[in-house]
């Protein structure tokens, strides 16, 4: 029933929604991580467009949603297995929050599409790794 309701308010959120869930039923935790970077990209992109369009309820619920998700990838990490590249993960999970809060005090979409082609980079290579 909540779905239905939803779905008269925002079809497409609902259907990310319904999507997502689909998704990490079944998902291990790097195919989990991989999805938090596909969903942090998509908040990003549409926070950069709501920048340049003033759509200040937009911007901030994508903000918040890159924000969490960031906190949540720092959380994840394991630094008695990961050592040095949990290390190195966590400074970039935190960098990547500044930016992004930085950036939300602004306009300019130019920032969240940086931190986007960041993390585009990095879910690139972790599915490369994981398809090895």
């Amino acid at each position: 029933m909540a779905y239905a309701s939803a779905m008269l308010r925002d079809p497409a959120q609902t259907y990310r929604q319904i999507d997502l869930a689909g998704r990490t039923a079944n998902a291990d935790g790097p195919a989990l991580v991989q999805l938090l970077y596909e969903e942090l990209c998509q908040a990003l992109r549409v926070a950069a467009w709501a920048a340049e369009r003033k759509k200040f309820a937009v911007k901030s619920e994508r903000v918040t949603r890159a924000t969490a998700i960031l906190f949540a990838l720092e959380a994840g990490l394991d630094f008695e297995k990961g050592g040095d590249v949990s290390v190195t993960l966590s400074r970039l999970y935190a960098g990547a929050r500044r930016q992004v809060i930085e950036a939300s005090l602004g306009h300019d979409g130019a920032p969240f599409r940086e931190v986007a082609a960041t993390f585009e980079e990095i879910g690139a290579a972790w599915k490369t790794a994981r398809a090895a």
